[in-house]
């Protein structure tokens, strides 16, 4: 298992993919989320609750101490935690086909780091491809329970 982040991984093919299955695949580099990057994520969404956007009340009344990232955002980072981590050669398009289950065990204070393990379900045929089944749990540096775990479908389709 890829125990430090960082480096990309170069699969040459979706048959060397499709070797991966059942392993530990990669893990990226950390990431630090901050306020600037929660508020964002809150004007593009609309999701101004206050344990995300007003530092001073979620000091004083949260039970994270200060705010926290969105569940959502810290999934919305899965992709390109993602690319940076693993490239796949010999396609000529990759698809996010959707998710079929998503989890927020523990949250992200601002100001922590995070970073993404890739694990490789399994691959299977579709029409023109193969739809990979990853799970991408999300680590918080120091914590002891993930941000988010996803499994998320991609298809692929070679060149």
């Amino acid at each position: 298992m890829p125990s430090d982040g960082g480096g990309l991984r170069i699969v040459d093919s979706l048959e060397a993919l499709a070797s991966l299955a059942g392993h530990d695949v990669a893990v990226s580099e950390w990431l630090r989320i901050d306020q600037e990057r929660v508020q964002g994520f809150a004007d593009a969404t609309g999701d101004q609750q206050w344990i995300h956007t007003d530092p001073e009340r979620a000091t004083r009344e949260s039970p994270f101490g200060g705010t926290v990232a969105h569940g959502y955002l810290t999934l919305s980072l899965l992709p390109a935690m993602f690319e940076s981590t693993i490239r796949i050669d010999g396609i000529r398009m990759a698809v996010n086909y959707g998710l079929d289950r998503v989890r927020f065990p523990a949250p992200v204070r601002v100001g922590a780091r995070i970073r993404a393990h890739l694990v490789l379900d399994r691959v299977e045929p579709v029409t023109g491809g193969v739809q990979a089944f990853w799970t991408a749990s999300v680590e918080i540096d120091g914590g002891d329970k993930p941000a988010c775990v996803a499994q998320m479908l991609v298809r692929y389709y070679p060149t």
